[in-house]
């Protein structure tokens, strides 16, 4: 397994000044090598118990569970989730949509985050976010079938205010 996933001065915001505004000028917290493991373990399988964690990784189970219990307080570990087949839930089709918006319209005061919340809305659509750069925001959507996808897009994502184009990415593999 890739241990560098997480990389030793991932939390160092001196070195990583510029997105100090996404992590909201946090006081770094300092991650030594047991817990860039710890993490990686439950990335890979969010159901490990401490039991089975301090056995694969050698470490006393109160190491393990004290450090997951810091990496959870210390807002680092913020849920544990699953992920979904979602072929299997009817939902092949996986594509990224780029949205650009028309800020040029009279009177009104356009709103990236509003125009988010509107596509977020939209049954298919999975994650939503805010960008920087020549695109808005970018869409991840889950579609039941091509036919499904160009409705989503044509009559539902391109019918809200202010979204001027898409460009929609269909996913052929992920890795």
């Amino acid at each position: 397994m890739n241990r560098d996933f997480i990389p030793k001065n991932a939390l160092n915001l001196k070195k990583m000044a510029s997105f100090s505004v996404f992590m909201r000028e946090e006081k770094p917290i300092k991650l030594d090598d047991k817990d860039r493991t710890i993490i990686q373990e439950l990335i890979a399988n969010s159901k490990l118990t401490t039991g089975r964690l301090s056995k694969k990784l050698l470490l006393p189970v109160t190491t393990i569970h004290n450090r997951i219990k810091k990496l959870e307080s210390s807002g680092i570990i913020l849920n544990y989730t699953v992920n979904l087949n979602y072929k299997k839930l009817g939902r092949p089709i996986l594509a990224n949509i780029g949205v650009s918006i028309d800020y040029k319209i009279e009177g009104k005061k356009i709103s990236q985050y509003d125009i988010a919340k509107k596509i977020k809305a939209i049954d298919g659509v999975s994650e939503v976010s805010i960008m920087a750069g020549g695109t808005d925001i970018l869409v991840k959507v889950l579609a039941k079938d091509i036919d499904d996808l160009n409705d989503l897009v044509t009559n539902r994502l391109r019918n809200i205010p202010c979204v001027d184009k898409t460009q929609t990415m269909i996913v052929l593999q992920q890795v």
